[in-house]
């Protein structure tokens, strides 16, 4: 099922006075959440950029139910919330709205756990690839050679593939999505809306300060990431794992842009070298050949 963007709910769940910053990826996500889910969501979200742009109480700039939980504990609340609803027989998504950091540190303990449990969540991780609220220092989601605070001559480790690894859970659902591809994410988050049992959705967010470009630039980092491949949209529903378009087309290396039209956009790739660039290329294809093979044994 495809969406036109004028076909999506008009309501604003994102509203004037939010404190994020200029340009924020995550919060085109968050719009397009409350899109899809409206008032039968209630979020969870761990200590992150999404706790602090809400606003002082008793004013908000999101107009959807929040629990403010401690960093590790996200996906355990939201499986209280889940459990909660089932016994009052209240027709309701438990939701986590987390960041990478959030999700794939210091909260994934209780990630793993509620999806072996396979508890009926649905988990966001919206990732800006660096501990953006505390001062851009590098989470286990940054890539191999970019800049953050605690990097500064670029970090040295690859960057920890989340999806596949909730995908490995055996869990019925598991997608990506990009803030660049709107309606890709709409129609994800309703279809993880209708599956029972553990769903999660990892959601590619540039953020212009931590990466260090334009914020008028978001959508347009965000689009490059996927059309050089370095972000690929992917769907794991109930067994059957498949590429979603676009990236359906970049699955030919030859159909995708030169990776560095999206590094040269971003200050936290200003230091690489041409061997550097080479080197993230061949992880890259090394990546999409892992996709591309459970594609075809997951089909």
């Amino acid at each position: 099922m495809s969406f036109r963007l004028d076909q999506l709910p008009k309501k604003r769940y994102v509203v004037p006075g939010n404190a994020a910053c200029a340009g924020c990826g995550m919060m085109i996500g968050w719009k397009i959440l409350g899109m899809a889910l409206g008032e039968e969501a209630v979020l969870t979200i761990p200590a992150s950029c999404a706790s602090v742009v809400q606003g002082l109480s008793p004013k908000s700039g999101i107009a959807m139910p929040i629990l403010n939980v401690p960093f590790a504990s996200a996906a355990a609340v939201a499986t209280g919330i889940a459990e909660a609803f089932k016994t009052l027989g209240v027709k309701g998504h438990a939701v986590v709205w987390a960041g990478d950091g959030g999700t794939a540190d210091i909260g994934f303990a209780t990630l793993s756990g509620a999806a072996e449990r396979n508890s009926n969540i649905l988990y966001i991780m919206y990732d800006n690839e660096a501990y953006m609220n505390t001062g851009i220092q590098r989470s286990s989601s940054t890539p191999r050679a970019a800049w953050t605070t605690t990097t500064p001559m670029g970090k040295r480790e690859r960057k920890k593939d989340v999806a596949l690894l909730m995908a490995m859970h055996g869990v019925p659902y598991v997608a990506t999505a990009s803030i660049a591809y709107p309606q890709d994410f709409y129609r994800k988050l309703k279809r993880a809306a209708e599956v029972e049992g553990f769903k999660f959705i990892h959601l590619h967010t540039p953020c212009p300060p931590g990466w260090r470009f334009d914020p008028a630039k978001t959508v347009e980092v965000a689009r490059l990431a996927v059309e050089t491949g370095a972000w690929i949209l992917w769907e794991y529903d109930n067994g059957k794992f498949k590429l979603n378009p676009p990236s359906t087309i970049y699955a030919d290396k030859n159909k995708r842009k030169p990776l560095k039209e999206y590094l040269k956009l971003q200050g936290r790739f200003a230091h690489l070298t041409d061997n550097d660039i080479k080197n993230l290329e061949e992880e890259i294809d090394a990546k999409w050949q892992t996709i591309l093979a459970l594609t075809k044994t997951f089909s």
